[in-house]
């Protein structure tokens, strides 16, 4: 949680990313010649069966005698808001605390979300609705429709939300099977459109073949994100050596038809549910591809319900989703001697379906959704590159900045050599600035300069002890960091909140800090478990175990303890905390803590049943 606050159209092809010397910095501000990226140009199919042949060969090209192994989600193959747009509801809402999200207008996908007046989640496949002001729960919704699932989140829309339930993992014959139990046709999400207009009831419903990758939504339109491996079914071996097999499960894929690779996804409307797929003028392809996964867009109307999804899909893997308020770049990073990220960018602003609008690439690994950041019509993307577990001095980092020319993106602007021989921990964007975090042994905080996007320039660095895994801004050149401290060796110690002032960009420098020996917080790898309400300086960082969440002051002062909030001991580990008026609220996977914000004191425990 943070502060308050056409159907049959063809894709856009995109063209490669031109192999051109632009000048560039180091970490240093030298000026030097910026490495250009590998090509990468994105091609429509031209009827499905192109489609279908180039799947085969590329399919064919990764089979090996047991099948396709290699690719982390594959199946088990079978034995035979826009800024400013709120609803009049929401400007009567008290104030409270949003999903701490990455950019302004742009909602993602949370445990759970209030609009001052109301918190609605989803816990063990059932959602739950509570009146803020009376802490009682006022509603409840059984969204498991014959299913298993493991968890759920949800974004909401006025008196819309939409659910997305994760499949729960169980055990078939010949391995794990993504889905669940029990589920009719496809074995990935579900999503539920829900109305909360008086008793909770669902508007229209979805389930969706493959594996749900992320979402985001900007005013009513919601952009789904799923990424689904082939469905081909390879002969049992009988003996013979992995030559004979490999060929015979090559000629399986050969004679494998289309609906193996194309995506398929059900809707249920009044009670009907019809059956969909991706159209083959929607899939699209890098040039050079060896990929067997699809990664497909589709879009829901929360306003509305889910008659057309309006999905696009394009041949690749999908990791890692950015949403700004005009476009959603998601990436897909290849391993091995080529260690680059390639990045496709959907033109998603608007209400209408997305489309395809341009690709390119950089060398490394980002660390997450906050290593990408659109700004002055440009992206900036922070990656690790070189070094290996057992040779890690060879790592180091850089910021890429990749201009968009017609259907490329292309690199114009590196600072390279950013914590050599460390790793990428945290990164954060704000505006022409921007900041990164490294670490093996102490924590090198950079601070970069990014207003000339090809001179983009490291103006300061300082280092500390541990680490930050998440960085907040604070507003008045103060920056929060969450994470661990360490001893001189590395070594973590407990959970770390530390205050920065990063008011002179040349020099950074930390104001105060407190740590929590032997402890960790979700907010390291989620920073949708983090508060920050600016107002006051409240800062909420959920704890793992008994610790529940962590109650600070950060602030002119510095960082200061107020306290904690803990919920029953059967409950669970603390993993979410909001504001509506007065009231700290703690999620829990056994229900909702009501505690006054000022005194701590408990107010409420709701049990989920």
């Amino acid at each position: 949680m943070g502060s308050d606050s056409s159907s049959g159209a063809r894709p856009v092809l995109a063209v490669a990313v031109a192999g051109v010397i632009i000048a560039g910095c180091g970490a240093s501000g030298a000026a030097r010649p910026v490495r250009p990226g590998p090509p990468l140009r994105l091609v429509a199919y031209d009827d499905c069966g192109d489609l279908l042949s180039g799947l085969r060969k590329a399919t064919a090209a990764r089979v090996g005698p047991y099948g396709l192994a290699g690719d982390p989600v594959m199946r088990p193959l079978a034995g035979g808001r826009v800024p400013g747009d709120v609803t009049a509801r929401e400007q009567a809402a008290p104030p409270h605390s949003d999903t701490n999200v990455q950019e302004p207008g742009v909602d993602e996908p949370d445990l759970v979300k209030t609009d001052g007046r109301r918190i609605v989640t989803v816990a063990r496949g059932r959602l739950i609705v509570v009146d803020a002001a009376s802490r009682r729960q006022t509603g409840s919704l059984d969204l498991r429709d014959g299913g298993a699932w493991s968890a759920g989140e949800l974004m909401l829309y006025g008196d819309r939300a939409l659910v997305v339930l994760r499949p729960a993992i169980t055990f078939a014959r010949g391995g794990i099977v993504d889905g669940p139990v029990g589920a009719p046709g496809t074995t990935g999400p579900r999503l539920a459109l829900v109305d909360l207009r008086g008793a909770p009831r669902v508007v229209s419903s979805m389930r969706i073949d493959g594996s749900y990758v992320d979402a985001r939504r900007t005013g009513p339109t919601a952009r789904i994100i799923v990424r689904s491996a082939p469905e081909i079914t390879f002969p049992q071996r009988h003996g013979g050596g992995d030559a004979d097999a490999t060929a015979a499960n090559r000629k399986a894929v050969q004679s494998a038809p289309l609906d193996a690779w194309l995506p398929r996804y059900s809707v249920t409307r009044g009670g009907r549910t019809t059956a969909e797929k991706v159209p083959c003028d929607r899939v699209s392809h890098p040039a050079s591809y060896t990929g067997l996964s699809l990664v497909s867009v589709l879009s829901v109307d929360l306003s509305g319900d889910m008659a057309d999804a309006s999905p696009v899909s394009v041949v690749a893997g999908g990791e890692t989703v950015y949403g700004s308020s005009t476009g959603l770049y998601v990436t897909d990073h290849r391993s091995g001697s080529a260690d680059r990220t390639d990045i496709y960018r959907f033109d998603a602003g608007s209400s209408g379906p997305p489309r395809f609008a341009a690709s390119g690439s950089v060398p490394g690994t980002p660390v997450n959704q906050y290593s990408l950041s659109e700004y002055a019509g440009n992206l900036r993307v922070a990656t690790t590159s070189g070094g290996t577990a057992t040779s890690p001095g060879a790592s180091q980092s850089a910021v890429y900045v990749l201009a968009r020319h017609g259907t490329r993106l292309e690199q114009v602007g590196e600072a390279g050599g950013l914590g050599r021989g460390e790793r990428l921990y945290a990164v954060r964007f704000a505006g022409p600035v921007g900041y990164v975090a490294t670490f093996r042994q102490t924590d090198p905080l950079y601070a970069l300069d990014l207003r000339d996007p090809a001179r983009p320039r490291v103006t300061g660095e300082l280092k500390v002890s541990g680490y930050s895994a998440y960085l907040h801004p604070a507003g008045d050149g103060r920056l929060i960091g969450v994470g661990q401290q360490a001893d001189a060796n590395g070594r973590a110690k407990g959970a770390q909140v530390s205050l920065f002032d990063v008011s002179d960009p040349a020099a950074p420098r930390r104001l105060s800090g407190y740590t929590l020996p032997s402890s960790w917080s979700a907010a390291e790898g989620d920073p949708r478990a983090f508060l920050y309400w600016p107002a006051t300086g409240l800062t909420v960082v959920p704890m793992g175990g008994p610790d529940g969440a962590l109650v600070l002051s950060a602030g002119s002062s510095g960082v200061r303890r107020l306290g904690s909030v803990r919920p029953p001991e059967s409950a669970g580990p603390v993993e979410r905390a909001l504001l509506t008026g007065g009231t700290l609220w703690t999620l829990s996977a056994s229900g909702l803590q009501a505690n006054d914000a000022t005194s701590l004191a408990k107010t409420a425990w709701l049990p989920f049943a």
